[in-house]
């Protein structure tokens, strides 16, 4: 018979077998949450975004560079036509450009590339947005032939200039309110590895470890 000690060695090694069987096994269930795998099944609009300021402006910024776009593209004729193409290319690069961080940003799929500045990226869009819709709408303006096409696209122009301005300053205070934290937080890692470091070299410290 066995004794005591031997059916102890003998559950070990059983239990041991186990595990090494199971680690070898080609079908083991995934440990993965479901919350955290990656992937578009989970998207959801985000309406507090939508809600909210930003949310806001990127709608009427989308909606006024569209009805821009839609007045420029009725005119038929033109002479000279260098002020209605560079209008046309303005308002169709903000429409695309603006429409897709609206997207990324109301199904936070912005969250999902932590890699890119997005305040900073939001902060460069509105600033250009700005500049050349006030640009293409002086000029064309200053070109157009008082049409009712025309003259609508320049009050949209002009429109979309204000909230793109708009949006411009809340995304510098943003972007700066992203700067402080950073900082803040560098500056914290700093001191705790200054302290962490001024523990290690204290003789006194190590005699009581010791």
């Amino acid at each position: 018979m066995r004794n005591g000690d031997d059916l102890e060695g003998f559950d070990g090694e059983a239990s041991s077998a186990s595990m090494i069987s199971a680690a070898s096994s080609p079908y083991q269930p995934t440990t993965e949450p479901v919350s955290q795998r990656r992937g578009l099944g989970g998207l959801r609009c985000d309406l507090d975004y939508l809600r909210g300021t930003l949310g806001r402006l990127k709608l009427a910024e989308v909606l006024l560079a569209l009805m821009a776009f839609i007045c420029i593209e009725t005119i038929m004729e033109c002479s000279p036509c260098e002020g209605l193409y560079f209008f046309e290319f303005v308002s169709c690069s903000a429409l695309v450009v603006t429409g897709a961080l609206l997207i990324l940003f109301s199904l936070s799929l912005h969250t999902r590339i932590p890699q890119i500045n997005w305040n900073l990226t939001d902060l460069v869009n509105t600033g250009l947005s700005t500049f050349f819709f006030f640009i293409a709408s002086v000029v064309l303006a200053a070109l157009n032939h008082k049409t009712g096409a025309e003259i609508a696209a320049v009050v949209f122009g002009f429109l979309a200039t204000l909230v793109f301005a708009a949006n411009a300053a809340v995304a510098v205070q943003r972007w700066r309110l992203g700067r402080r934290q950073q900082s803040r937080q560098g500056s914290e890692y700093v001191r705790a590895r200054s302290e962490s470091r001024e523990v290690v070299q204290r003789p006194e410290i190590q005699r009581l470890d010791a």
